[in-house]
């Protein structure tokens, strides 16, 4: 590796004081390195064009943004985790700054995970101007705009009515996205290299939220048909306002996320039993689970 990049998250002191640590630790090994808060997306812009890994300092969060932000370039991303989950992070802080010659070295696997790609539909059915379109690594989600207020969002798959939804949340979810808000209602868990996509309401009135497994190849397009605004979200970080007869159209996106790994593939398994307590022995759920959640 030859260009390196570093990304922090700019609200933990702690976060951007180790990232300094890694450019350091990382400087003698490559030909260039630069540093710069995960809020700062014109600067890392700046930087981007040729690098060959970014590491991300932070959260699933970082990494979230950090895969938006790298989905035109060859870039792998890293992630090192500080704070509490860290599904899509590969190594720890207390043990990043002794494995990172390893990794820069090239003792590394590829994973590559599925994007989303979100176009904005208009109430006129206009195609999406080009500032109106989204990349997702997690979910893209139309939901309620206001406590207390059911969304109505009719919901197809390739041209065809699939139903209506009166409720929070309508989610069209990846494989990564399947550890997140989709898992916290109930969601299945999906292999981190599936291709599917999962639809799912959220809390939907007088139904029973079933979650759809469907192909890479499906469209799926959600529209509003409520007077109440709605909220079109995309990885819960890029938000906007959607009226009644607006909505995105969603499908796979033709880029992918390249994660570095170290484990093989196998040791996702084991990673994600800890992260969710499935393997407690005691009757009180995992230290992640809301009671009640065991069994998911």
């Amino acid at each position: 590796m030859r260009k390196v990049g570093i990304c922090f998250h700019p609200q933990w002191p702690a976060a951007q004081a180790f990232a300094e640590e890694v450019k350091v630790a990382v400087a003698p090994h490559v030909s260039e390195v630069w540093l710069t808060s995960a809020w700062d997306e014109g600067e890392a812009r700046r930087n981007l064009e040729g690098t060959d890994l970014l590491i991300c300092v932070g959260g699933d969060g970082t990494m979230l943004w950090a895969a938006r932000l790298v989905i035109l370039q060859h870039t792998l991303l890293l992630g090192i985790n500080m704070g509490r989950l860290g599904f899509l992070a590969e190594l720890r802080a207390e043990d990043a700054l002794a494995k990172l010659p390893q990794i820069l070295e090239g003792g590394v696997r590829i994973e590559e995970r599925t994007l989303l790609h979100g176009e904005f539909l208009e109430a006129t059915g206009a195609p999406a101007a080009e500032g109106r379109r989204y990349h997702a690594l997690n979910d893209i989600m139309v939901g309620r705009g206001a406590p207390g207020r059911a969304v109505h969002v009719e919901a197809s798959v390739d041209g065809k009515r699939l139903g209506h939804y009166r409720g929070d949340a309508v989610i069209v979810a990846t494989a990564t996205g399947s550890t997140g808000y989709l898992l916290s209602v109930g969601g299945p868990v999906l292999h981190p290299e599936a291709h599917e996509l999962v639809l799912m309401p959220v809390a939907p009135h007088l139904a029973v939220a079933r979650a759809l497994v469907l192909p890479s190849s499906v469209v799926i397009e959600l529209r509003v048909t409520s007077e109440e605004k709605a909220i079109l979200s995309v990885d819960g970080q890029v938000n906007k306002e959607l009226a009644k007869g607006e909505g995105v159209r969603v499908f796979h996106s033709p880029h992918l996320a390249r994660f570095l790994r170290l484990g093989s593939a196998l040791d996702y398994y084991a990673a994600l039993s800890q992260q969710l307590g499935w393997l407690n022995t005691g009757n009180a759920p995992g230290p992640f689970l809301r009671p009640g959640a065991e069994n998911l």
